[in-house]
């Protein structure tokens, strides 16, 4: 997966480079479930394909829901007034009806068209006609939802991009309070850049709390890193703030202790197969940055695999508890406490 978002990224980003260039394609068809790279590529073409003065003729905008494939084909083959191309885009294009009939237009798409199919939380079905029409044609960017534990190396490679650094532990605060939610990363650290100095590359875990509005101290990030080393008192302290939080789900909670010890337990089966291994076979086994090396050697003498499989079971147990299974009248606070408790002393 993490291929994956690198090559989207990567695509993205060269469609924004052309377009600001002024090269442009004749389809793009933009989909997904992860709306950030849509929309960056669809406000890229938007700005850049004409200027203010020949968009009254030469720029239509329009929404799926309002549209059919008829109507969008009869606009693409307008020929522009006054400029070098048009512009038609779709937005919303999964409530488009007869999507799958612009496959006729793109089989031969008029070069001064510039048309954009842009759908949200959807995908067109990659077997079909449009869709392998516009990839001979034209550009596809299918953007799909990162995982949890893809997100703070996600943050890390956004952050580059924007010619700044943020360190590893800082990325994994925000990524736990911006979940898989791209946009809302984007938006913070705009947020954020408007209250650092001027001139600011690196970011740090205080930048984010004192910015974000994050407590690092009583975070599941730090929940984690406290059961690692088996710190019972700050663990136990931890969970009882989080689980009294108004906004509080034991799903949430086990989900993310479930990739923690999930980590562990394959660095685990990787130890038993190879005593001393390399940074590399760590990093791609883990799947953090080496800065939390020293947390996982320990952890994995704490929790060794058979402990480590018991702890993923209890989590099993308390995720189905915080869905409303055999809770009885523990609270969402004592929940937690007890789960915590029964991890440490695994």
């Amino acid at each position: 997966m993490a291929k994956g978002y690198v090559e989207t990224d990567t695509l993205c980003r060269e469609i924004v480079a052309d377009v600001r260039k002024g090269v442009f394609k004749p389809v793009y068809l933009l989909m997904g479930d992860e709306p950030y790279y849509v929309d960056m590529v669809c406000d890229a073409i938007i700005d850049n394909c004409l200027d203010e003065s020949e968009r009254d003729f030469n720029q239509t905008i329009c929404y799926g829901a309002d549209v059919n494939a008829d109507t969008v084909i009869t606009a693409a083959r307008r020929y522009p007034m006054f400029a070098e191309r048009q512009l038609v885009v779709v937005k919303e294009a999964q409530m488009m009806k007869g999507i799958e009939d612009l496959a006729l237009y793109c089989q031969h798409p008029l070069e001064s068209t510039v048309l954009v199919i842009a759908m949200h939380g959807a995908s067109v079905d990659k077997r079909k006609s449009f869709y392998k029409t516009v990839s001979k044609m034209g550009v596809v960017v299918d953007s799909q939802t990162l995982r949890d534990y893809e997100m703070p190396q996600w943050i890390s490679m956004y952050y580059k991009n924007q010619g700044m650094s943020i360190a590893p532990d800082a990325a994994a605060l925000l990524a736990e309070h911006a979940g898989t939610d791209l946009n809302k990363i984007a938006v913070e650290t705009q947020k954020m850049l408007k209250n650092l100095p001027e001139g600011t590359t690196s970011v740090s875990a205080s930048d984010i709390e004192k910015n974000v509005g994050i407590s690092r101290q009583f975070s599941i990030f730090e929940l984690t890193k406290e059961l690692s080393f088996k710190n019972a008192p700050k663990a136990l302290r931890i969970a009882a703030y989080i689980g009294s939080a108004a906004k509080f789900a034991m799903p949430m909670a086990t989900s993310a202790l479930y990739t923690h010890f999930y980590r562990i337990l394959k660095y685990g089966a990787l130890l038993m197969q190879n005593p001393r291994p390399a940074n590399d076979a760590k990093a791609k086994v883990l799947g953090v940055n080496p800065y939390f090396f020293s947390e996982y050697d320990t952890a994995v003498r704490n929790y060794p695999v058979k402990k480590c499989m018991a702890v993923i079971a209890l989590l099993k147990e308390y995720d189905f508890k915080g869905k409303g299974g055999d809770v009885g009248e523990a609270a969402p606070e004592e929940l937690m406490v007890e789960l915590t408790a029964k991890i440490l002393n695994m």
